[in-house]
């Protein structure tokens, strides 16, 4: 090799010393096409607008779904929920009018704490002004030792609690008594007047009377503080027998009659149907202010 070609030869050795750049096959191939995507039709991204209108149906067809559904859930009638079986010596048929008319039969109610002395001055007016007097709680009692009834054990757990015996029970024995008075009557004896003692005690009973039995004339109520009842109440359990005459059973009586019979007292005085006496003096001297006050009501001594 001669000095003048020597410099062409390394020139040559140089370019063929010169690692060659391996391309990938999708870069051969991208190559391979260039020059068709070159040559095609440009898209500008910013002319790509996406469509709001399928969303829209969808939210609207949605939601007009779900109201259709919501109105015709509202509308559906309820299945009906058959009633617990009556009970045949409670029961009453159903009926749009009370029993008795106010014209025909009075009823008075009469109202007052456990130991108030309602009993007694019951006894005065059933013999000096021709009531039958009727006790919701002897009524109670009764049942409750009737040997075949229904509802005496149930009596005597409320009773003894303090608690009050659900309406329907109430209602239905002093509508039977009533009734069993009436007829009586018609055989000459006397039973157009009622005073019902210890009832209503709760609005409940005394709409419920009202409404299916007889309205009532007024409540007679008899005003005593807590403290003269309770020593009452103490003295009569050592002779009456009654299993709530006792210091629990009258806690649990005061603590029942203020919570569920006050609100009844509240609610026919805003009516003008209450006449209050107070109870704390004599049992003479209170009948003396019940007959005054039954005189303003209309009511005369028939004996």
């Amino acid at each position: 090799m001669s000095l003048r070609t020597l410099p062409s030869r390394l020139e040559t050795l140089s370019r063929l010393s010169k690692p060659r750049a391996i391309l990938p096959p999708a870069f051969r191939t991208y190559q391979f096409i260039r020059p068709y995507v070159a040559g095609g039709p440009r898209i500008d991204p910013s002319s790509q607008k996406i469509k709001v209108w399928p969303f829209v149906f969808i939210f609207f067809g949605g939601t007009g779904a779900y109201v259709y559904m919501v109105k015709a859930r509202a509308n559906a009638e309820m299945p009906a929920i058959n009633p617990p079986a009556d009970n045949p010596q409670l029961s009453a048929p159903a009926k749009d009018t009370p029993t008795f008319s106010p014209t025909s039969v009075s009823v008075i109610f009469v109202l007052g704490g456990p130991g108030a002395g309602k009993g007694t001055q019951c006894a005065n007016l059933v013999r000096d002004y021709g009531f039958k007097h009727l006790s919701a709680g002897d009524l109670l009692r009764q049942e409750q030792d009737r040997p075949d009834s229904q509802f005496g054990s149930m009596i005597k757990e409320y009773i003894t609690n303090g608690e009050i015996v659900p309406m329907e029970v109430t209602v239905q024995l002093l509508e039977n008594a009533m009734t069993d008075c009436i007829k009586e009557r018609e055989k000459g004896a006397e039973g157009s007047r009622f005073l019902i003692d210890g009832f209503p005690r709760k609005m409940d009973q005394a709409l419920k009377f009202e409404e299916s039995v007889c309205p009532s004339q007024f409540i007679l109520f008899f005003d005593c503080p807590e403290d003269v009842m309770q020593e009452r109440l103490i003295n009569r359990g050592k002779t009456s027998g009654r299993s709530d005459d006792n210091a629990e059973s009258i806690k649990k009586r005061f603590r029942t009659f203020i919570e569920t019979s006050m609100p009844v007292v509240d609610y026919f005085e805003k009516e003008g149907k209450v006449v209050k006496v107070e109870a704390t003096k004599g049992p003479d001297e209170i009948y003396e202010e019940v007959k005054k006050r039954m005189g303003e009501r209309g009511f005369e001594m028939v004996r």
